[in-house]
């Protein structure tokens, strides 16, 4: 990443330092802990108190090098490091005009912790007319409306491949489990859109004509970066509120906290079950 005056001009994370920040999270989370967990969950809006659920040494991401500030409502901003799970409560957005090294900061410290799964959750909007705020859908996969991609820039062939192959972004085994866990699970699309604004009604009808089932404004961008460093990858989707132009209420993120809250106990049991079996 460049800066030109006060313009962050984004370059790509394989470029200039950002192996260097890699290291330097890494080197701060481990003077807190030495554990080297095998499975990491990043929950997404709402979400956060999930973290609570699973033991291990709490890092505020203020004690983090490198890290931004989780400035949205519904993120704690702490990573849980324990002996099988690395947890992540709150997430970094790109409509908070963060670069893409910094959304996915998080995913290449998980891989460098050691962990092979990344189970990546968040609050999204039901485009497909069967779901219903505090559903839970399963991603099998995904569209990237976003206008940018976290591998953009040169390449380091020592982290991943310079043409990553998408085609099963979603693990079909880890689908599979969580489908045994939780048999009422629905699979679907899902679309990342820049944000921060809510869509409009005609948007939708675009994205469901694309074949998207629920958006959101996250998960896409470490999704690809987990499989770039070669991680098996889970997405959940916490429907929080129909699409515009499909509910009767105006959509807001007060509602997209209450309703992730709302499917918590839920969405909890399948993370600690996701986590036992893998």
């Amino acid at each position: 990443m460049e800066t030109r005056g006060t313009l962050e001009v984004y370059t790509g994370p394989m470029n200039n330092d950002f192996t260097q920040r890699v290291e330097a999270a890494l080197a701060s989370v481990r003077s807190h802990s030495t554990e080297t967990p095998r499975v990491g969950l990043v929950l997404g809006s709402g979400l956060s108190n999930i973290v609570d659920q699973f033991q291990g040494t709490t890092i505020p991401y203020k004690d983090i090098a490198g890290y931004p500030e989780a400035t949205v409502v519904g993120h704690k901003g702490v990573l849980k490091l324990g002996q099988e799970t690395a947890v992540m409560a709150g997430r970094f957005h790109y409509y908070e005009g963060h670069s893409m090294d910094s959304v996915v900061l998080p995913i290449f410290l998980l891989a460098a912790l050691g962990v092979k799964t990344a189970i990546l959750t968040n609050a999204a909007g039901g485009i497909l007319h069967s779901l219903n705020p505090g559903d839970l859908m399963l991603i099998s996969d995904h569209i990237n409306m976003l206008g940018a991609n976290p591998l953009t820039g040169q390449n380091n062939p020592e982290m991943g491949p310079r043409f990553l192959d998408m085609s099963t972004a979603y693990d079909a085994e880890l689908r599979k489990l969580a489908r045994n866990l939780d048999p009422l699970l629905t699979e679907g699309t899902y679309i990342a859109v820049p944000g921060p604004s809510y869509e409009t009604p005609a948007e939708i009808r675009a994205y469901r004509a694309m074949g998207a089932d629920a958006v959101g404004m996250s998960t896409v961008p470490e999704t690809i970066a987990a499989r770039y460093r070669g991680l098996r990858v889970a997405g959940i989707s916490v429907i929080t509120n129909k699409a515009a132009g499909l509910g009767h209420l105006s959509l807001s993120h007060d509602e997209v906290v209450e309703t992730g809250k709302t499917a918590e106990a839920r969405l909890t049991k399948l993370l600690l079950g996701l986590a036992k079996n893998l």
